[in-house]
């Protein structure tokens, strides 16, 4: 709690008195006051700043891992994460580094808002029919909440996977590829019209079935790790049965990792699958000389059947280093800039427990 770490006495009066003015007014029946409307914006403003400084932070390592998923496996020009970052230098300079993620900042703001709005109603929609099943009186049930936040979580990703699927190919496209997207509108309307409508949607399937296994196991290796360190009082983290910030977010880094590290193999096969029908692909995805040849998959299965079968098992897995290692610098970014762009904003931070 992050606002108690700063601030404990005048965040705990603030928040005491937010909280009976609300209940007042709901008793009377008045509608809750415009500061609240002006806080969302605020929030989602705070949420899209820390996802844009925690996300350019990493872009090197983010770009790598694309890289590693989708190159040719006959025409092997990234091997591992050190060669890989020295070769991007090499061949592309600084700004190779960062090549797509102006689209990916583009996409944290609206998946964001998307997110919260779907989330709110999803978990109106999800109490409603519980209450109906239990009794009016019933509450949400952490394992309704998580169910909530995989809809929610769905419907953000769908909202936005165009601008997903478009970096992607943004990421991987070189000075020396024959074909040059301009940026994020150059590239949506040149695979619109060369691909059609359904091309921006590829790889969305394992994409969908990737937010399940990856939120559920975020949710639940987060909170076993919690209970099990105030618990046991391991190695002197908890104080007053509470753990600092440092700590959370340890875990929460901890639970990114093997949520991700879980979910991976999806990630790698839609990345492959956005590549598909690409005319005059990047030659990291065709490959060069005798290796050059399209990419053809029909579908999910046949993806990872075909990856399987020429690369192996640990195919599945390619760029998982440098995604692992971006976790701990991303998740503490985000964090960071959030609760200081909150408190510019001169907005109450309240991190539930």
């Amino acid at each position: 709690m992050a606002s108690e770490d700063v601030k404990p006495s005048e965040s705990a009066v603030t928040t005491i008195v937010n909280l009976a003015e609300e209940a007042k007014l709901a008793r009377e029946g008045v509608k809750a006051p415009s500061y609240a409307i002006l806080s969302i914006a605020k929030s989602l403003t705070a949420g899209g700043v820390a996802g844009g400084v925690s996300r350019t932070a990493v872009a090197p390592l983010e770009r790598l891992k694309i890289l590693l998923q989708v190159q040719n496996p006959h025409n092997i020009k990234y091997n591992g994460t050190i060669q890989g970052l020295k070769y991007i230098w090499k061949t592309e300079g600084f700004r190779g580094l960062f090549k797509g993620n102006g689209t990916n900042c583009a996409r944290i703001v609206p998946n964001s808002a998307v997110k919260f709005f779907s989330y709110e109603q999803a978990s109106k929609g999800i109490l409603y029919l519980y209450q109906q099943q239990t009794g009016n009186d019933a509450q949400l049930t952490p394992l309704l909440r998580l169910g909530a936040g995989a809809c929610a979580g769905i419907i953000a990703m769908s909202a936005t996977y165009p601008m997903d699927m478009v970096r992607g190919r943004l990421t991987v496209q070189t000075e020396n590829s024959p074909y040059q997207y301009r940026g994020m509108f150059h590239a949506l309307s040149t695979v619109l019209r060369q691909e059609g409508p359904r091309a921006l949607y590829k790889g969305w399937l394992p994409s969908v079935i990737g937010v399940v296994p990856y939120v559920g196991l975020n949710f639940a290796v987060y909170e076993s790790l919690k209970d099990w360190l105030i618990k046991s009082k391991a190695f002197g983290l908890v104080h007053d049965n509470e753990l600092g910030v440092t700590t959370r977010l340890a875990c929460g880094a901890a639970a990114g990792t093997v949520g991700q590290t879980v979910a991976y193999p999806l990630d790698v096969i839609r990345r492959r699958m956005q590549m598909i029908g690409w005319k005059d692909a990047a030659s990291i995805v065709t490959g060069e000389g005798r290796s050059k040849a399209p990419i053809e998959y029909t579908g999910m299965v046949d993806a990872f059947r075909q990856t399987v079968r020429h690369e192996g098992i640990g195919a599945l897995y390619k760029g998982l280093v440098p995604n692992s290692v971006k976790v701990v610098p991303s998740i503490a970014l985000a964090f960071v800039t959030y609760e200081m762009v909150k408190d510019i904003l001169g907005v109450e931070i309240r991190i539930s427990d």
